[in-house]
């Protein structure tokens, strides 16, 4: 049996199981499919590439656990509903910097000025997700500090706090893989697939009031679109 056949009996495996289940050991599965260690192992590794399998030091492979899914509503004006789960921030920096020439352009503002910037660990579940760089421009946040950051509604307290209202966005969203420092803080091993978004947010006015970068894990985020497709539709 090939490892792309090993691959096929895995996946048929996989399906017959609960998000986060044990698998079969190596040495099992050797003996079932009646193929070599080295071809199973391989076969797992390409799953675990994949996002159907993780492996777990000292425990053996399991199936990926459920996956965090934040829904994106097809009509315009509505409001994007949180993400599944219950997220906590864990703040890694937090300082105030110069904006420089590339992010002074991106949020509007002189290259001289300041940005409150912060970068922050989302955990779901107590499961490390995603890392995120915030950027405001100084001048619209007096007084924030990164404990404001830790949990609750970054939105809701510009509104509240600041009098700030965001009222749109454009985000982007590109696959990409960990580097060495983001593997470790999310807690994937190395060039591990990840989703890279960056999202630029206006008020009322026009005025750019927010720049966000954030890696979120592959393995277990995903994004749900509601379409309307009209009579026109390809």
């Amino acid at each position: 049996m090939r490892r792309a056949e090993v691959r096929d009996k895995l996946r048929q495996l996989i399906d017959t199981r609960a998000p986060g289940d044990p698998m079969p050991s190596e040495r099992s599965l050797c003996e079932h499919l009646g193929v070599s260690r080295p071809t199973v192992r391989a076969a797992i590794d390409d799953l675990a590439r994949d996002g159907l399998l993780v492996r777990q030091h000292g425990r053996g492979t399991f199936t990926s656990p459920q996956k965090i899914s934040q829904e994106i509503p097809a009509a315009s004006g509505l409001p994007v509903p949180p993400a599944d789960g219950d997220w906590l921030s864990e703040i890694l920096e937090c300082r105030t910097e110069s904006a420089g020439a590339r992010l002074g352009q991106r949020l509007h503002v002189s290259p001289g000025d300041d940005l409150r910037y912060v970068k922050r660990r989302r955990i779901v579940d107590g499961e490390p997700m995603a890392l995120e760089e915030i950027r405001l421009p100084a001048a619209l946040v007096p007084g924030i500090t990164a404990g404001d950051f830790v949990a609750g509604s970054l939105y809701r307290l510009l509104r509240e706090r600041y009098g700030v209202d965001p009222t749109d966005a454009v985000q982007t969203i590109a696959p990409t893989v960990t580097d060495a420092g983001e593997a470790r803080l999310l807690g994937v091993p190395l060039y591990s697939p990840a989703l890279l978004f960056e999202r630029t947010t206006r008020d009322g006015t026009g005025r750019v009031i927010e720049f966000t970068r954030s890696i979120y894990r592959g393995d277990r985020y995903q994004i749900t679109s509601h379409l309307k497709l009209g009579p026109n539709s390809g």
